[in-house]
């Protein structure tokens, strides 16, 4: 029997999760749309076996097969980021930092990490966060001036400060980040370093952006977002943090593994080995400079002057509405973004004087450049009519209209 005539609730949530979807464009960076395998697997009778353990040491009997999924994953991981050693099992990226954190940290150990207000994860340290209760978190912010890191300036804090941990990597970041000039620093002051790829880990694959494996103690990453894969993380380390960093994962912080996940993990992993990855990566940059750009020509001010990647944060301060106001108003014609800080945000978290866009979901969908000069102007024709209900009904037409051209899987009825 299907959803609908067993649990008629649920289906219709989920149809109208769906249409939503479809007929929005969504601009949130970190979102993104798996493959059907990916979606299948993660639905998968994988999902029915617990396996706590790691292959060939499990507690649970009946993981022959489990344990062959498993070793699939963690090799196409350690050979798709020239990597020594991976751990597929974290259920988040937060969980793989901690993972991290666990494996060679102790309770009150410095950690230095980009400041969250600069483009830096909760996770790297924010004081509300486990990582910043289990450990004395200081950080370094972005040049006032530049918006961008000053490697100089985090080198003059690591060498007072001391820390036991590097950590880069940010969530909210548009430039290029030098994994080498860190990891000199980090060496200089007997750090280990910890390099968050979450955001990049797609175009970092494609060869986009510099990878930080042959420069840091440890890689962490979801594979949700330009990745393509299932929500979920995995680690890349060294070889010899292996067994520390293996036992900080289980029996350190977590129990049974999602392998259903982690098989649709695997499969991100080959996909993203294929040439139309590295393509559709390109795609990703093409189409966020090309939004970047047309913000830019209707007098938006982006954070650093630009974009390297796959995100741009815009500063929303002379154009009379904050980040929260101006998603909300985003969202009741069709368009899906988020709020977010900007680099020494006078207004606080909830409320930020920014807002952060990004081009994984849409170009997954095979939107190209004009598309994003097309949305840029519904974007600016939103704002500037945000009093007009009957003008943005119409936009709201517009957006749902287009977004429907672009199927989420090019087989399903639009």
């Amino acid at each position: 029997m299907s959803i609908r005539e067993t649990d008629p609730e649920v289906y219709r949530i989920l149809v109208k999760e769906q249409e939503k979807q479809r007929g929005t464009i969504g601009l949130i960076p970190s979102e993104n749309i798996v493959s059907k395998e990916v979606l299948r697997l993660s639905g998968s009778i994988f999902t029915n076996k617990y396996a706590e353990g790691y292959p060939g040491k499990r507690y649970y009997g009946g993981c022959k097969f489990i344990d062959e999924i498993e070793e699939l994953a963690i090799s196409r991981a350690c050979k798709l980021f020239s990597a020594e050693h991976a751990n597929v099992q974290p259920h988040s990226g937060s969980q793989a930092n901690m993972a991290c954190y666990f494996s060679v940290l102790k309770p009150g150990d410095k950690i230095l990490a980009m400041n969250v207000f600069s483009g830096g994860h909760l996770t790297h340290g924010l004081h509300s966060n486990f990582s910043g209760t289990f450990y004395n978190a200081v950080f370094y912010d972005v040049n006032r001036e530049s918006e961008t890191i000053d490697y100089e300036n985090v080198r003059e804090i690591a060498l007072k400060e001391k820390p036991r941990m590097l950590i880069c990597g940010a969530s909210s970041y548009s430039r290029i980040i030098d994994f080498g000039k860190l990891s000199v620093i980090a060496r200089e002051v007997g750090a280990y370093m910890l390099a968050d790829i979450a955001h990049i880990s797609g175009l970092v694959v494609a060869g986009l952006h510099p990878t930080p494996v042959p420069y840091a103690d440890f890689v962490t990453s979801t594979t949700h977002k330009t990745l393509r894969g299932p929500r979920g993380g995995f680690i890349l380390c060294k070889r010899e943090y292996h067994d520390k960093l293996d036992s900080s994962i289980i029996p350190g912080i977590q129990g049974g593994p999602l392998m259903h996940i982690i098989a649709a993990k695997a499969a991100t992993f080959r996909n993203a080995m294929k040439p139309a990855f590295a393509e559709y990566q390109k795609q990703i940059i093409i189409n966020s400079k090309k939004l970047c750009d047309a913000f830019k020509n209707r007098n938006y001010r982006i954070v650093s002057g630009g974009t390297d990647n796959h995100l741009m944060v815009v500063d929303l301060r002379n154009k009379g509405i904050t980040g929260s106001e101006f998603e909300t108003l985003l969202e009741s014609v069709g368009i899906i973004a988020n709020k977010n800080l900007i680099p020494f945000d006078p207004k606080p978290p909830r409320t930020t004087s920014g807002i952060r866009f990004g081009t994984p979901l849409v170009t997954s969908r095979g939107m190209k450049e004009r598309d994003m000069e097309t949305i840029a102007e519904w974007i600016d024709e939103t704002l500037k009519h945000r009093q007009n209900s009957r003008l943005l009904k119409e936009i709201a037409k517009k957006v749902r209209r287009f977004a429907r051209e672009f199927p989420i899987y090019p087989s399903d009825q639009t």
